[in-house]
């Protein structure tokens, strides 16, 4: 996990409707960047819907969301509107800023171990620094922590 106070690395990636984003794009605004391992599972997904509920609120602190998974656009697509999600998925199949982040990690799940992105957080000011990072989360109270955290 990259360490608070650094300087968070610039990237640029497609979202769910092939539209590029550069993270230098949002300096001014804070960016709650989170890092999930995979379109559609209920994990990911009850995380995915705990933001879009709380978009609303999110927007009026000044803050952006952006999920980042090694999916594609296309799967992003297919997510956003299975649960009507508001906010910018990216899509990093070869996961560069997976791997800039340091979120691509060694995993054991029932005793098998296998390489994969372990859920994590940033919180990012309007500087591009890196102000909060999360690699415990829970996914059905991530969305409220952080709006807590900017609050």
């Amino acid at each position: 996990m990259l360490e608070v106070g650094t300087k968070a690395p610039d990237f640029e990636l497609p979202d769910q409707n092939g539209q590029l984003h550069k993270l230098s794009d949002y300096l001014g605004k804070k960016i709650v960047l989170y890092f999930y391992p995979r379109d559609n599972t209920p994990g990911c997904s009850r995380q995915a819907s705990g933001y879009s509920e709380l978009y609303d609120q999110f927007v009026e602190q000044g803050a952006v969301i952006l999920g980042v998974s090694k999916d594609s656009v296309a799967s992003h697509k297919k997510f956003e509107e299975k649960y009507g999600l508001k906010f910018t998925l990216l899509s990093d199949t070869e996961r560069k800023v997976i791997e800039a982040y340091d979120v691509w990690k060694e995993k054991k799940n029932y005793g098998k171990v296998s390489m994969g992105v372990v859920r994590t957080t940033y919180l990012i000011d309007e500087q591009g620094i890196i102000v909060m990072a999360n690699g415990k989360v829970k996914t059905a109270d991530n969305a409220e922590k952080m709006l807590q955290v900017i609050g």
